[in-house]
């Protein structure tokens, strides 16, 4: 959410940015907040002065009382009575003004960064850099869910049944895999100064709304019926939560913290056959990472954050690539953001298993997460990026490591997790 008097004062701005991110039926929004808020503040100073004038008509009362012009005191009563009414009046008409405003700001998009290329979707993302060399072997790689079935690893069957579509039971040495990539990626990020984190999957209306645009929410969240809490989508949400109405020493800063979670979304709508299986599913598991920081500091933590997972997925032997988001990409709370995207030899092309995003003040407007420094408060820059989230990234690493005999390698790094053994072997052909 953008700064009131932001909006105000830079109007052609704001609109631009909107232009810019092809949201032209948002144009209307911001005259229509600017005129409010010129009642609004018209409201709150007339209010103001009937509150102030109280007290200087209530001495005069008594003075009149005192001098025994009761005649002239009655009148003093009678207009102090007219003005709480207006008051009050004015109060309600306060709170319905705020309200309006708070709801169309909450629709207008944050200012893009602007080193950000301009495009209307995600077909004009652009590519930044490619980590390693992306190769196809001489043999066929099956599609991924197929792979896993060759080593007892995956009933997708049985979760249709028990949960519908979208959903799965992994299995044996995949599901062993699956833990052990967590378990790397929560040690990974603590080797780096992250604090590792648990936190709640459940957060209340005030904390969806303060993290995310209600498009996203609309798109993502699952609502628990008669109750005001919402699964989480990612941990970032619970994890940017933490410091909701918070005022924190900037000594404290920055907070780095990594955390696990399950996440739920709704994924709506129909997806191609590169998007069954377990890439494109209602429930999975994913190690994250967040920053809460001075605001000069965000765009360093920014590209501290895509390179982790760079680094990690590296580690692991898998290509990746980084993308810059365009304009017409970004939800709206988004400054800037890259996705983190990983080889598959089988398509011979990248997908997207990250992505990193610099929030700026968005959240911390919304969710009032401020600092004390030293010429007074301000409000925190937030950041957050994906470290893995199996089992998308299962995916990338299956067919980056999968051998001609239909064997899987373990990179040393994960050995250790995987209780030393160093490939998966088929079980069934």
């Amino acid at each position: 959410m953008l700064d009131l008097k932001f909006v105000r004062e830079n109007p052609e701005a704001v609109k631009q940015n909107i232009r810019n991110k092809f949201q032209d039926s948002k144009l209307g929004l911001v005259d229509e907040v600017i005129e409010l808020d010129v009642k609004n503040r018209a409201v709150k100073k007339e209010a103001d002065d009937l509150r102030a004038g109280k007290n200087k008509i209530a001495k005069q009362i008594g003075s009149l009382m005192g001098q025994g012009k009761k005649e002239e005191a009655e009148a003093l009563k009678k207009q102090v009575a007219e003005n709480a009414a207006r008051l009050a009046w004015l109060e309600e008409q306060e709170k319905e003004l705020g309200e309006k405003i708070v709801s169309i700001m909450m629709r207008i998009p944050n200012i893009i960064d602007p080193s950000v290329p301009i495009g209307r979707d995600d077909s004009e993302n652009v590519e930044v850099q490619k980590y390693g060399e992306p190769a196809v072997p001489d043999f066929e790689i099956p599609y991924h869910t197929d792979i896993m079935e060759r080593f007892n690893g995956i009933d997708l069957d049985s979760a249709r049944k028990v949960a519908g579509n979208g959903f799965y039971y992994l299995m044996g040495d995949i599901a062993r895999l699956h833990s052990a990539v967590i378990a790397y990626a929560r040690d990974f990020m603590i080797g780096r100064g992250f604090t590792y984190c648990v936190p709640p999957f459940m957060i209340r209306s005030n904390v969806v709304t303060g993290v995310m645009s209600f498009a996203e929410m609309d798109a993502m969240m699952y609502k628990i019926e008669g109750e005001d809490l919402y699964l989480i989508g990612t941990s970032e949400h619970s994890m940017i939560g933490k410091f909701i109405d918070t005022v924190l020493p900037e000594a404290e800063l920055p907070k780095t913290l990594t955390s696990y979670s399950p996440c739920f979304r709704k994924e709506k709508g129909a997806h191609g056959i590169e998007e069954r299986g377990v890439y494109r599913i209602h429930q999975f598991e994913k190690q994250e990472m967040i920053v809460v920081c001075k605001p000069q500091d965000s765009p360093m933590w920014f590209d501290k954050l895509w390179q982790n997972t760079v680094d990690l997925f590296r580690s692991l032997d898998i290509p990746v690539r980084t993308l810059e988001c365009c304009s017409g990409d970004l939800a709206d709370l988004k400054v800037k953001s890259v996705d983190v995207e990983a080889w598959s030899p089988r398509q011979k092309k990248y997908f997207e298993v990250g992505s990193c995003s610099n929030l700026g003040d968005a959240q911390a407007r919304r969710l009032k997460i401020r600092v004390n420094g030293e010429d007074g408060k301000y409000f925190a820059h937030t950041l957050n990026n994906t470290v893995v989230a199996p089992p998308r990234m299962l995916i990338a690493f299956l067919e980056n490591n999968l051998e001609a005999d239909g064997s899987v390698r373990i990179p040393e790094p994960l050995r250790p997790y995987m209780g030393g053994m160093e490939r998966l072997t088929v079980q069934k052909a």
